[in-house]
């Protein structure tokens, strides 16, 4: 039996992004909404103080992550083989001192690194969250049936805004008015 869900909170989340390089961007159809999608839950959780935490897929050989999300991630990203981020080096550990239980995912392939993450932080005791519009693989199917299989397995599906909105959780919020900017920012930009 899983626990019941619990809902976002900024000072109990975090947010991962996993291995969003040019290389891979570049086969998949939906690239320019993950990248705008990660890239506006980036600048929530720096308003918010949620922490970041990233990965590359071999850089060596797909290329460092894409330039509109390496500007607001931490300098020098953990590199990683395995297809989890839980594979590289001290990822899983640097995550649990953080001591917060929710981890927010976005990033690709959902069907090889998101979900073998997914996976692995919920075999960790964590509670994970897939912001589905900041997810994507090559092929639908993939993307759709990594989403459905991380449900069942306890991962909760959500969206940007949703995220954005619960960890504000309240329009008296100190920053919400910062975070309705960027939501009125990325509505007016996917609006073009």
């Amino acid at each position: 039996m899983t626990s019941p869900v619990k809902r976002l909170r900024a000072e109990t989340s975090a947010l991962v992004v996993i291995d969003v390089q040019d290389r891979l961007l570049a086969k998949i159809p939906t690239a320019a909404a993950l990248v705008a999608n990660a890239g506006f839950l980036l600048d929530v959780a720096a308003l918010l103080g949620v922490p970041v935490r990233a990965t590359e897929q071999y850089p060596k050989g797909l290329g460092p992550t894409t330039p509109e999300l390496a500007r607001r991630l931490p300098a020098d990203l953990p590199a990683k083989t395995a297809f989890s981020c839980c594979g590289a080096g001290t990822f899983l550990e640097e995550l649990e001192m953080l001591r917060r239980p929710s981890v927010v995912l976005v990033g690709m392939e959902t069907h090889v690194c998101v979900a073998q993450t997914a996976l692995d932080l919920l075999a960790a005791g964590l509670h994970v969250y897939l912001a589905v519009d900041a997810l994507a693989a090559r092929g639908r199917i993939d993307h759709d049936t990594a989403i459905r299989r991380l449900e069942q397995a306890g991962a909760v599906p959500t969206t940007v805004e949703a995220v954005a909105f619960e960890w504000t959780g309240d329009a008296a919020h100190a920053k919400f008015k910062a975070v309705s900017a960027l939501v009125i920012a990325r509505s007016a930009a996917t609006a073009t």
